[in-house]
């Protein structure tokens, strides 16, 4: 009997590759989270889902809130062109319809932001990038 070496499944690596990407993109809403902390924001929802799509970080400062994307990517270019317009139309959808569901905050200024975590550098926020 000789040992025998186990064989991974195309579906089985697929898998294991979906968790590790939703462990990354957990991870990078958490810096980002963080990052939005100290720069003054109260961190409402983190992943964010509406029938219309998720939000990933929904933050409020004073009288404005930001509806902001995070993306993490080896390379700024690789982060910018991961950002489509059929993205941000999702995430302008999603907001509306979490605006009308709380309606606190409807008054409030709106910010539509991104966050860029790029490797192990400092989170790159951009007020109004979406």
């Amino acid at each position: 009997m000789g040992w025998r070496r186990a064989t991974i499944s195309g579906r089985e690596r697929q898998r294991g590759t979906r968790r590790s990407r939703e462990r990354q993109g957990r991870r990078a809403e958490w810096i980002a989270a963080l990052s939005m902390r100290l720069r003054g924001y109260r961190i409402l929802g983190i992943r964010e889902k509406t029938p219309l799509g998720e939000i990933d970080l929904i933050a409020v400062r004073g009288r404005r809130v930001a509806f902001v994307e995070v993306k993490a990517r080896a390379t700024q270019e690789a982060a910018e062109a991961a950002i489509s317009a059929t993205q941000r139309a999702r995430i302008r959808r999603a907001a509306s319809l979490w605006l009308a569901r709380n309606e606190r905050y409807q008054t409030c200024e709106l910010g539509f932001d991104i966050v860029f975590l790029i490797g192990r550098r400092w989170p790159r926020y951009i007020p109004n990038g979406l």
